[in-house]
């Protein structure tokens, strides 16, 4: 079974949505965007623990952007194959293993009222009102909130992990419980024994026994004493309690982190789903990572694809967990200028498992730290991203307040970004190098790196009919005769007319390379004094381009102060245009 799409229409900051699901679903996104949101839609259809109250929302429930009256949430579920759904919804589940369930509520003069649907479709006469949830019982989610109480869960659910182990053991097993139960019973009674001799507990006796004779004369024959009631084996076992031990010596259990890699160990084992189970539960876990280091986080992540059976959900700020995950698994929210949260190509999208073929099954972290940002600068390589990120800082600009970043596409090219990008609706601002280069077996050069811009443009961005045709006439004119330090006017013009263009799309081209712009930039002086006054300037450009990133790490380390310079530079312009972007979009903060 598979809970394969959730439709959410009026809900909270949800305007109308359609959400796509995989077996194993992760949903991201900024804080308040809507990420509980979403699994409390989900829940209103599938969790147990919801009572009417739950069911009946409050005005503040119904979307606030515009006069909102219905709230409807649809679950479509495939692939239903178990018998426990089948048996139980005979006539609801289609002939393929589909089913519809729906929770709809209307407002009028500030009263709530709300209905349940279930049928084969969406079609109105598949869809038929119900009068309560009652698929719950065999059809649910077991939710584990952000918020995790472990003692309390470890007191209701201790007694029944406790049951579950004993009722697994062998005979074997059994017998050999039996002979240990029976040793420690004999040991509880002389514990029992000895501990009211202790003279303090004999005294404390003795004394409350004087004051009962003082106030009545009656059960004289009976005696009050400090019992330890450890004979009872049943209840000692029962008050056994979680702790930790280290070379058989206990120790209060550590951290955070540890308590809740011991609330999630507890809780994946008592939510197994098996072939004679008489429910199927969607688990969904928010925020799994709470206190836990990035290594932890990535097997924790890990970890809960392996043990629990069936279909997961879970939400994320980490991008140690995204990297665990297939892209087409992501789930992206985000918001728009109505405050309205859209979900990036629907959800779960082979949009984006087709574009990650040179990324093998999983991200790197790097990219992965992009599917939570609102805007990425994409550059070419490992030198570019170090100088970026450290010029933001120089000229003011707050990458991780404007929830920018900058990413190298160094080895893996920049249509794999563009794509992934584009597919999960994050802005993104290019830089490439005005690379002329010469065409193999041909006295002919080319504008490769404007070429390169064109492709991005018209590739993934969105442009008019009118601005492809001015690209188009001008193309041609990027190829010339001769060599590339005399280029023909007529080549010069058509470069210059294209790169506007490009601008305009954020598709920004350097004036040549990012070593050379630097030379001719405002911080020459500084460029000379590293590498050496005497040196000319196509040596220093020389050095710069040997081991690059190294080099420009080792000049920041000593000269990013002199960066500020740049602050009016076209070298600086992708952080302007993002964080330009940024301010329009999500305002300036």
């Amino acid at each position: 079974m598979l809970l394969k799409t959730i439709y959410i229409k009026g809900f909270r900051n949800f305007k109308e949505v359609k959400v796509n699901l995989n077996e194993h679903s992760l949903i991201i996104g900024a804080n308040d965007v809507g990420k509980t949101n979403l699994i409390y839609a989900i829940r209103l259809l599938l969790d147990r623990g919801f009572s009417d109250y739950d069911y009946e929302l409050d005005e503040s429930d119904f979307y606030a952007y515009e006069d909102t009256h219905e709230i409807i949430i649809r679950a479509y579920i495939e692939n239903i194959e178990e018998e426990c759904i089948l048996a139980r919804m005979a006539g609801k589940v289609s002939d393929d293993g589909r089913l519809v369930i729906q929770y709809s509520a209307t407002i009028n003069r500030g009263k709530v009222e709300y209905k349940f649907y279930c049928g084969k479709s969406d079609d109105t006469d598949d869809l038929e009102e119900i009068e309560s949830p009652y698929y719950r019982k065999f059809l649910n989610i077991k939710y584990i909130s952000s918020r995790r109480e472990f003692w309390e869960y470890i007191h209701k659910t201790k007694k029944q992990l406790l049951l579950q182990a004993k009722e697994n053991r062998t005979e074997d097993v059994i017998a050999e419980d039996d002979l240990l139960y029976s040793d420690i019973e004999k040991q509880l009674q002389q514990v029992d024994n000895k501990i009211p001799k202790l003279s303090y507990i004999k005294n404390a006796t003795d004394h409350l026994n004087k004051e009962l004779d003082k106030l009545s004369i009656h059960n004289r024959e009976q005696k009050i004493v400090f019992d330890t009631a450890s004979t009872d084996i049943d209840k000692v076992i029962q008050n056994v309690s979680v702790t930790s031990k280290y070379k058989d010596k206990k120790m209060i259990i550590g951290g955070e982190g540890r308590i809740n890699q011991i609330y999630l160990s507890l809780w994946a084992s008592q939510n197994q789903y098996t072939e004679i189970s008489n429910e199927v539960s969607i688990i969904c876990v928010e925020e799994p990572e709470s206190y836990l280091h990035p290594h932890q986080q990535r097997e924790l992540a890990a970890y809960l694809g392996r043990t629990l059976q069936g279909q997961v959900i879970l939400t994320s700020h980490s991008p140690y967990i995204v990297s665990e995950f297939s892209p087409n698994s992501i789930v992206r929210l985000y918001k728009n200028d109505f405050h309205e949260t859209l979900v990036a190509s629907d959800g779960c999208s082979d949009v984006i498992a087709n574009s990650i073929d040179d990324f093998g099954y999983r991200m790197s972290v790097i990219p992965a730290e992009a599917f939570f940002s609102d805007c990425v600068v994409l550059v070419e390589g490992p030198s570019e991203m170090v100088f970026y990120k450290t010029l933001a800082k120089q000229i003011g600009i707050g990458l991780d307040r404007l929830n920018i970043s900058v990413l190298s596409v160094d080895g893996v090219g920049f249509d794999t970004y563009m794509n992934i990008l584009n597919a999960m609706d994050i802005y993104w601002v290019s830089r490439t190098d005005n690379d002329i280069m010469k065409i193999p077996k041909k006295k002919e050069y080319r504008y490769a790196g404007i070429e390169r811009g064109i492709s991005f443009l018209l590739d993934y961005c969105n442009h008019s009919n009118t601005i492809e045709k001015d690209i188009e006439s001008l193309k041609p004119k990027l190829r010339f005769m001769g060599d590339k330090k005399n280029v023909p006017e007529e080549s010069r013009i058509a470069a210059e007319k294209i790169t506007i263009i490009l601008e305009q799309y954020n598709i920004l081209i350097a004036k040549k390379g990012l070593e050379e712009d630097l030379y001719n930039s405002p911080i020459q002086n500084e460029l000379k004094e590293f590498y050496g006054s005497k040196l000319s300037a196509k040596e220093i450009i020389h050095k710069m381009k040997e081991h690059k990133a190294i080099n420009m790490f080792e000049f920041l380390k000593k000269k990013k102060t002199c960066l500020s310079a740049l602050k009016e530079d076209a070298l600086a312009l992708p952080l302007i245009n993002a964080k330009n972007y940024i301010e329009k979009h999500y305002g300036a903060y």
